[in-house]
């Protein structure tokens, strides 16, 4: 037997409510375009890709644990999405239905501004200054 060698990687598995939802929602605001979607018995699981940089997302299923943060009044983990053009990905986000949680600033040497998408998930959008 071939064993095809695979990179290691770290992919976040967002659980949502609405799931279709959810993926139109990455799709406006970062530009998302799916890589694989399954659809079963009204619920959805798609791997999404943001300029290569991949991550999962799945209507929630309390019966495998998996809950959102509109079920858990909130989330324990904020998503980092490093980008070219943190103003212009922040103003479409928070146009496709982000809600602000600070403005894109310079601290800490990083040009970064934060949202919290629909679904309950904090991203931080930004990019290092040097």
């Amino acid at each position: 037997m071939t064993v095809i060698p695979v990179p290691t990687s770290i992919a976040p598995w967002l659980s949502v409510r609405n799931g279709a939802r959810a993926v139109e929602f990455y799709k406006s605001a970062f530009g998302a375009t799916e890589v694989f979607r399954m659809e079963e018995g009204g619920s959805v699981v798609a791997r999404l890709s943001v300029e290569g940089a991949e991550f999962w997302m799945g209507d929630e299923s309390p019966e495998h644990k998996n809950f959102s943060p509109e079920t858990l009044g909130g989330g324990s983990v904020r998503i980092i999405l490093t980008v070219a053009d943190p103003d212009a990905v922040f103003a479409r986000a928070v146009s496709a239905g982000a809600s602000q949680v600070y403005a894109v600033t310079e601290e800490y040497g990083w040009r970064l501004g934060r949202v919290v998408d629909p679904f309950g998930h904090h991203w931080e959008i930004g990019r290092p200054l040097t």
